[in-house]
């Protein structure tokens, strides 16, 4: 039996475009985190996923996401191809273990916050985005996920979702 050496790299494309959200035509992050959302929702109101849960699902995503960001990367010959979108689906489930409370306010914040630090980029989100390969891919999401967990965290202490 010979083994096919497309399979790897097809499995890593489906995976890093997180099974085709990242070939959306508009905003393909948007769509990768919006699939993230939908799934953080889904297992929180219908399988009671805690906030740590989220964590996990992050850290165990971690590595595969890594590999397959790079796959994909070096396939193609792009830095951060635009496609590869399993660094917003990582980068979600952090921010979205932030949460105090979970409610369409909390999930809607969790969006909004991670969309805009992935995009803002502050220190040191745009410096891990230097690093190489899918660790540059995906560290940068994991880090804007960490802030917006944070903003999260902090507006939940306030009683403000």
């Amino acid at each position: 039996m010979t083994k096919n050496p497309s399979a790897g790299l097809k499995f890593a494309n489906l995976l890093s475009s997180w099974f085709g959200c990242g070939y959306a035509p508009f905003a393909p992050g948007t769509a990768g985190s919006a699939a993230a959302l939908a799934i953080g929702i889904a297992l929180h109101e219908y399988a009671g996923v805690p906030w740590w849960g989220f964590l996990a699902l992050a850290g165990a995503i971690a590595w595969p996401a890594i590999w397959a960001a790079g796959v994909t990367a070096r396939s193609l010959g792009v830095e951060d191809p635009g496609c590869v979108v399993v660094d917003e689906v990582l980068g979600q489930w952090v921010a979205l273990a932030g949460a105090r409370a979970y409610n369409w306010k909390s999930y809607l914040a969790a969006f909004l916050l991670f969309r805009l630090f992935d995009i803002w980029k502050p220190a040191p989100v745009r410096q891990l985005e230097a690093l190489p390969g899918g660790v540059g891919i995906n560290a940068d999401d994991a880090m804007a996920g960490i802030y917006a967990a944070l903003v999260l965290f902090l507006a939940g202490w306030f009683n403000l979702y």
